[in-house]
């Protein structure tokens, strides 16, 4: 049988053949066998390394499992029992962004009336956390379980359908905020189009199907200059990344319904305000700014004209919400099959009252008794848009929506509520 080195150095015509015997040979072999000893050892170093970092990976893996916030019989029974309706043909309702502002709000409402409420939030840290374990305490002591998780997180979502046969899904979770998004734009593509389009691909390979009502935004007007607003107006102009990413949504959405047959209403909220808001909206930080004698930054239109918003009280968006749950239809699939056509909606849910910047700071000033210090400057390039105004006729007529506060009276509820919650007395903190 010929030797490794014979194949190496083959005798044959033409070529030359070693002579074994020869003392350079004898000190080529040895050093030949020792290099191919070498070479031996480091495959063998190499395939110990590469089964290390398997297992390690495998170990990763399996903490990660097992440490996850979620899973378990205990879990899963606090999940069913949140689920559970005790009013006949009541919902049970998947509500995404329930430690947020709206959906909190939602997920009360939803509770009062006897529908059964499952939570989902990431709890973020775009504004303070706090604010929103605060209101998780809220909700679980009103019986609602809130699940803390991503909905990008597609085991989580197969975990919670596959134990819950949910009626209905009210997607409320979101990146929110305009000018954010030129900060961490790719927060907005995680949250607003990926995430929508996992919680979509969940909600179309359930069996049955739940119907799905979402929060788009008034944003997606963008540089329309037709006022009101109206749901048939154009809405390929976005002015910021936030508005296209939520624009992005209402077209996916409309792929799912015609592909999957997923009943799918669309929401367009107008600049939501009240108790338990989100920090980064104008008429919080105004509010914590003046209490603590900062000065604020008001924001003026091309020409001096005071920006203006259609500020919508948030009791009267919880209806709007609770409205379009219950006319929602049936969606038609079923194991991600359609089976024939689904309801496919889109409304603005407004105020119908438009409000300049300059009376919000008055009433503010007015509630909390205090003089705000106020830097009046051009607005910025940032993606806001001079003015907001919505057409909710098609939601009065097909979801019954009657928008009943007005932003004197609802600014007054929201400074009762902060002085409450941050612990102020005749306008100073307690300590």
């Amino acid at each position: 049988m010929p030797s490794l080195e014979d194949e190496l150095f083959p005798s044959t015509p033409g070529k030359f053949k070693i002579d074994r015997n020869h003392p350079m040979n004898r000190q080529f072999h040895r050093c030949f066998a020792s290099t191919s000893t070498m070479f031996l050892w480091a495959l063998f170093l190499i395939a110990l390394t590469a089964s290390y970092l398997s297992f390690q990976s495998f170990v990763d893996s399996g903490s990660r499992y097992f440490s996850a916030s979620w899973g378990g019989i205990q879990w899963e029974k606090q999940v069913r029992n949140s689920a559970q309706s005790p009013r006949p043909n009541g919902y049970s309702v998947l509500v995404t962004g329930a430690a947020g502002f709206v959906g909190s709000h939602v997920s009360l409402a939803l509770k009062k009336r006897g529908d059964g409420v499952v939570g989902l939030d990431n709890f973020n840290s775009y504004y303070d956390p706090s604010l929103k374990k605060a209101r998780k305490s809220l909700l679980s002591n009103h019986g609602i379980f809130l699940v803390d998780g991503d909905i990008n997180d597609v085991r989580l979502l197969d975990k919670l359908f596959d134990v819950v046969v949910f009626t209905h899904v009210m997607h409320l979770a979101a990146q929110a905020g305009v000018r954010y998004a030129m900060e961490n734009p790719n927060s907005y593509v995680h949250s607003n189009i990926a995430g929508l389009v996992t919680l979509l691909e969940a909600c179309k390979s359930a069996n049955p199907q739940p119907a799905v009502v979402w929060a788009s935004s008034s944003s997606v007007y963008g540089l329309n200059e037709k006022v009101p607003f109206s749901e048939s107006d154009r809405t390929d102009q976005p002015a910021s990344l936030y508005a296209a990413t939520k624009k992005a949504g209402e077209e996916i959405t409309h792929t799912y319904n015609h592909i999957y047959g997923l009943s799918i209403t669309g929401l367009r909220f107008f600049t939501v305000y009240g108790p338990w808001g989100r920090p980064d909206m104008a008429y919080f930080s105004f509010t914590r700014n003046i209490l603590q004698g900062k000065p604020i930054t008001v924001f003026r239109g091309k020409n001096r004209v005071d920006l203006a918003r259609d500020f919508t009280y948030i009791d009267d968006i919880v209806k709007g919400c609770l409205g379009s749950l219950d006319t929602a239809g049936k969606s038609t699939g079923s194991g991600g099959k359609k089976t024939g056509p689904a309801p496919y909606r889109i409304f603005n849910l407004g105020n119908t009252s438009p409000v300049t910047v300059p009376t919000l700071v008055s009433i503010l000033e007015r509630h909390l008794k205090v003089k705000a210090k106020k830097n009046v400057v051009e607005m910025p390039g940032n993606g806001d848009v001079p003015f907001t105004h919505a057409n909710i006729s098609s939601a009065r007529r097909e979801l019954g929506y009657k928008p009943t506060t007005d932003l004197q009276t609802g600014l007054k509820k929201f400074v009762r509520w902060y002085l409450s919650y941050y612990g102020y007395n005749h306008g100073k903190p307690v300590n």
